[in-house]
């Protein structure tokens, strides 16, 4: 996800109220004890296709504390973040919050109970949990994997004659048949969208595994980054160069990644993209418009020697704890519902998630989701999630100027090199 707009707080101020329940006294919220109310912030709640989920998940917990009430507050996902540290900064806000996985909840965990010892009974059955520790405490529980998977168009494949079920393994192969497809389909090789900055995001993870050792991959995640050894060097230079050989769609920096880019792909006017596993921009949704049978998932391309390209994925979005709620036992059963077997067994069939519970079987969805299920046991974290909130921003930015070729790859690593340190 991800997620990085920066909105001013003169403008946010007065939406931050909204919702604040322990700001508001104890008839509102507050977390309280039974019989009070828990408030939760999140960007989910609202959609239709959560609509399944929230309900299950509302039951859960009613049917342990049926005296206390449960109040969502859908956030918009573009001010979130902003909306949040807001809340944070009064020390007032919702019991009970939503995070992406990596930098957005561990720049925050002052702000969040640990929460290791009311979930010690799901940790077997949840997957995702390192990108919502920090520090050798757990601060949410997952609730979906999320991955950057590299789809693909098996029709237009076909088209152009090539084998939809062999994809390129090396990236001047995969050149070679972005070159016929563009050609034979006027179809462009990549979807992108970078308006927002969040392309270079799912570009580095979907990719890096192509391109990084397993040795350089690790200690990446573990966070020894070397910014400027060539390796690294040659993701952003890819990254540039993709542009530059007029391989993705005409205005990267003018397209939305949600959901402009993916519509390009939805359109069969793209033959590749790097999208999410859940839910959104991912399988279920790419399913109903080119239909499943279409959907391919391939491994990165091999970009380096020695490499050895796998699954990008981590945990995705889970639901933490403000360290502020009166009864953190009472607001972390609420999370425990948040991420039952019964609410995230609706969240996969209604809204295509590849849930955080691993006892849920996807494969029988088509085959791209059984590509993505034969993927897990061999993925590794995605590059992007192990960096800072403050480090993707400027990623961000940056990967903007690199496609208007307004700085150089040089100088754009040193920078963020300057900023991760």
């Amino acid at each position: 996800m991800k997620r990085r707009a920066l909105w001013s707080t003169a403008l946010i101020a007065p939406l931050a109220l909204y919702g604040c329940g322990s700001a508001a006294g104890p008839e509102s919220s507050g977390g309280g004890g039974e019989g009070g109310t828990l408030v939760v912030w999140d960007w989910k709640s609202g959609d239709e296709t959560a609509k399944s989920y929230i309900e299950a998940a509302k039951a859960d917990f009613a049917a342990k504390h049926p005296d206390v009430e449960v109040e969502f507050v859908a956030q918009p996902f573009d001010q979130y973040y902003n909306l949040l540290g807001t809340a944070i900064q009064s020390g007032e806000g919702p019991d009970v919050m939503l995070f992406n996985g990596g930098g957005q909840l561990r720049d925050r965990t002052d702000a969040l109970l640990p929460l290791e010892e009311f979930l010690a009974e799901d940790m077997e059955r949840l997957a995702g949990w390192e990108a919502f520790s920090a520090d050798g405490h757990v601060y949410a529980a997952p609730v979906t994997l999320q991955g950057h998977p590299i789809y693909y168009n098996k029709a237009l494949y076909a088209e152009a004659g090539l084998d939809p079920e062999a994809p390129a393994a090396t990236w001047e192969a995969f050149l070679a048949d972005c070159e016929q497809l563009t050609e034979v389909t006027g179809a462009d090789c990549f979807a992108l969208g970078n308006k927002e900055g969040i392309g270079i995001q799912f570009f580095l993870s979907g990719l890096g595994s192509g391109v990084l050792t397993p040795a350089e991959y690790d200690a990446w995640i573990a966070g020894d980054r070397d910014w400027v050894s060539p390796n690294v060097k040659r993701i952003f230079e890819l990254w540039a160069e993709t542009e530059q050989a007029g391989l993705n769609n005409d205005g990267v920096n003018s397209t939305a990644m949600f959901n402009d880019e993916f519509a390009i792909f939805d359109a069969g006017d793209a033959a590749h993209v790097i999208g999410l596993m859940s839910d959104v921009g991912h399988w279920k949704d790419f399913s109903e418009f080119l239909g499943a049978e279409n959907v391919g998932v391939m491994p990165a391309p091999v970009v380096t020697a020695g490499a050895e390209p796998s699954l990008p994925y981590d945990g995705g979005i889970g639901y933490g704890v403000a360290e502020w709620t009166e009864d953190p036992a009472l607001a972390a059963d609420l999370v425990r519902s948040l991420s039952s077997a019964t609410a995230l067994e609706a969240f996969y069939a209604d809204a295509g998630a590849i849930a955080a519970d691993t006892t849920i079987d996807a494969s029988s969805s088509g085959p791209a989701t059984a590509e993505i299920v034969d993927m897990l046991p061999t993925g590794k974290p995605a590059l992007h999630v192990a960096l800072s909130a403050e480090t993707l921003e400027l990623m961000g930015r940056l990967s903007q100027q690199l496609l208007s070729g307004s700085v150089t790859v040089d100088d754009a690593l040193a920078q963020l090199a300057e900023s991760d340190a």
